[in-house]
Formats: structure tokens, C-alpha cells, sequence
């Protein structure tokens, strides 16, 4: 199975999964978020990227006329050692890895090379390159001109200067630990949903989210079974799928002003969220559409969700990102649920006023007029209601 993802707001980022790319699983020893380095010491070299060329990775950001970008969701990390201490200490990052003891290192038996979300730390040992640490996803970009390291006794210290100072980054690499724990700065209470044909894939993937996130887990699909008595499918042939439409657009209203929710929603025609004029209440959080494709690369499933978003008709569409499966398997709903977070984080990056626009609209109360936010008395049933948009 692959994913890729979208978000949909402010251009297109894609993001693409394989399992043959495993999360970095290493142990990381948080030190104090006010301390950058440790007390001084003799060190030996002090190196700056901006003082010699460094290796250029894949270029993972790429600007066209859809001011769009493409990351891998799952970092792929090499590492020889898992000792290493991660610091945040608020415009930068500092990372250090324990040297084998034992050796006396130069500056000339160590290479750092980093990107703007890459970073490859080796160190020549009996005349090979031993890899310390590579990835191609750092939790959030760094300014590659601005890293300097130097090795304090048996530690490597590679010093990262932030693109964005006031996100605080769980850890070095961006991991499903690390997008669970970022996720609540940015997210700041706002609830997920969950919408796509299947149910069974939304009800999946959501709960792995609400389990990661802390989240309250809620299901449309046991609400309305709970209150019907009757299970989706007898309550479809008994009064038509538009009764069950209906019914959990009623389920999402009373939802709206709930906040730290993770919400499945029906798939399939009887949904209300494949409903275009049904989304009134599903703006007033983050919503997901997972969404299966025959695409094979990245690039296909990138144009087939633009393609997805000119379908106006298609309630889906409204989404704020797009998950792309080619395929499906329970055991990676996690994955997914990954690829979800990942593209969900680049999304709110790009305006973080996004989620105080969520609060606003739900209580302004729910009107449908997202994302152009009209004024408090704005009558969404009055063709010559307010025009000026409200922030």
C-alpha cells in the first residue's frame, strides 16, 4: 500500500508513503528546552555550513504556479547509533551524537551535510564513512547556511537555526511520535474529520489518530446506530439513504462545537459529507478525505487531487487535505493516519491563523460561509446579505 497526501488550502502539498520506508525509532534524551549547549568545554573545530559547500540532497520544495511543495510523510533515517540528545531551544535546534570512545577524531573525519529538511551526519572510521544519522524529513525546515557543529569531547553538537522560531519541535526527525506530540501547538483544540467512501477506512484511520492525538474518538456511524436501533444498511432499505443523510448532518451539527474530537463520518452515497451542500457543519474543524487511487507516483496522485478539486459537486472536494491510498490494509491505518498529520502540519504552517478561524466560524455559528467569514447578523439565506468579509 502507498499514500499520498495533499493539502488543499493554500496550494498543494503532496506526500508520498511507502512501507518499505520504515519511521525512525530511536530513543531521544530531551535535555532543558533553555539550554543550547552545555557548559563550556575544549572543543575541537567549530565548523560552519556557511563557510565551506555542502552536498545538495533531492530537492524536496518545489515552487510553481500552485505554489506547491512535496515532502516524503515518513522520514527515511539510516542510523549506526541511537544515542544522540535532541535540544529545542527556540529559534534553534541542537543535536548531539555520542562518538565512539576510545578515538580521537579531527574535524577532517567528520562530514555534515544538510538541506532545508535534510541531514546526513558521518564520520570516517578506519577508512570508511560510517553513517551517524541521515534523513530526508527534519521535523520542520532549517536554514542550511546557518549550521555550524563541533565535537565537545567524545559528542558531535550540530547546531540548527529554525526557518519557523516559534514552532517547537518534539524531536529531530519528523516520526509519528514527533507529529503526534507537534500536532497540539498548531492544532490548538480544533477537531479532525474523517471523510472518504469508506466507512471502514475513516473509522480506522481516525481512531489511530484520536489515540496519538489524545482526542475524544467519535463515530457518526455508532451515533446513528445507537439512536436508530437499527444498523445503517436495514435503515437505508427501510427509509432511503437520504433519511440517513439527513440524520447525520443533524449527528455533525450537534458535533460542531466540540473541540479535541477526532470524527468518522459515513462513506458512500447515503454520507453527508459527499454531499456538497451538507458541509456547513463539517468547516468548523480540519477535515481529511481519504481517498483511494490507481495512481503509482506521486505526481499522478498530486494531479488527480487537482483534478478532485475543480468537482465541485462532489462534497469531498471541500476538504482541507487529501489522503491518496493506492490501496488498502488495516495494519497501516496508522500510516495513513501519518501521511494525514504530516500534510495537515504543512497546511496550518502555511496560515497558522487557520485554526482561530476554525473557533471563529463555529461561533459565529456554523453559517456556511467558510472560508470567507461574513460579519456577526450575516444572513446566509439573504442574497444581498453582508459582503465584507469578517476576521
Amino acid at each position: 500500500m502507498a499514500a499520498f497526501a495533499s493539502s488543499t488550502a493554500s496550494g498543494l502539498a503532496t506526500i508520498f508513503y511507502s512501507p518499505s520506508l520504515n519511521p525512525f525509532t530511536g530513543q531521544a534524551t530531551f535535555s532543558s528546552p533553555f539550554r543550547i549547549r552545555s557548559t563550556p568545554r575544549i572543543f575541537s573545530g567549530f565548523h560552519s555550513l556557511r563557510r565551506r559547500g555542502f552536498r545538495k540532497f533531492s530537492q524536496n520544495v518545489t515552487a510553481d504556479r500552485f505554489n506547491s511543495f512535496s515532502c516524503n510523510c515518513l522520514s527515511a533515517v539510516s542510523t549506526s547509533t541511537i544515542d544522540y540528545e535532541f535540544t529545542d531551544g527556540g529559534k534553534e535546534v541542537e543535536l548531539r551524537l555520542r562518538l565512539k570512545t576510545g578515538e580521537i577524531l579531527s574535524p577532517k573525519d567528520i562530514s555534515v551535510d544538510a538541506d532545508g529538511t535534510s541531514l546526513a551526519v558521518k564520520e570516517k572510521r578506519n577508512g570508511l564513512l560510517i553513517t551517524l544519522l541521515e534523513t530526508n524529513q527534519l521535523f520542520e525546515k532549517i536554514m542550511p547556511s546557518e549550521t555550524i557543529w563541533y565535537i565537545d569531547e567524545d559528542q558531535l553538537v550540530v547546531n540548527m537555526k529554525k526557518v519557523d522560531g516559534e514552532l517547537k519541535w518534539p524531536d529531530i526527525v519528523e516520526s509519528w511520535e514527533s507529529l503526534t506530540a507537534g500536532m497540539m501547538q498548531l492544532l490548538k483544540g480544533a477537531s479532525i474529520y474523517i471523510v472518504g467512501d469508506s466507512t471502514e477506512i475513516n473509522q480506522k484511520v481516525s481512531r489511530e489518530l484520536a489515540v496519538g492525538l489524545g482526542y475524544s474518538p467519535l463515530d457518526s456511524k455508532e451515533l446513528l446506530e445507537s439512536f436508530s436501533k437499527q444498523a445503517i444498511d436495514s435503515w437505508i432499505l427501510a427509509e432511503g439513504p437520504d433519511s440517513v443523510t439527513e440524520a447525520e448532518s443533524s449527528v455533525l451539527e450537534s458535533l460542531s462545537s466540540h473541540v479535541r474530537t477526532v470524527v468518522s463520518t459515513l462513506g458512500g452515497k447515503h454520507g453527508a459529507a459527499g454531499r456538497a451542500d451538507k458541509w456547513r457543519h463539517l468547516y468548523s474543524g480540519f477535515t481529511v478525505w481519504v481517498s483511494q487511487t490507481e495512481a503509482t507516483d506521486e505526481e499522478s496522485a498530486k494531479e488527480e487531487a487537482r483534478r478532485n478539486k475543480q468537482e465541485r459537486d462532489i462534497g469531498y472536494s471541500n476538504a482541507d487535505v487529501v489522503v491518496k491510498l493506492q490501496g488498502w490494509d488495516p495494519t497501516h491505518a496508522k500510516s495513513v493516519a501519518q501521511a494525514a498529520l504530516s500534510a495537515l502540519k504543512q497546511l496550518i504552517i502555511s496560515d497558522k491563523g487557520l485554526p482561530g478561524k476554525k473557533s471563529l466560524y463555529i461561533r459565529l455559528g456554523c453559517r456556511g460561509d467558510w472560508p470567507n467569514i461574513q460579519p456577526p447578523g450575516w444572513d446566509p439565506s439573504s442574497e444581498s446579505g453582508a459582503s465584507q468579509k469578517f476576521t
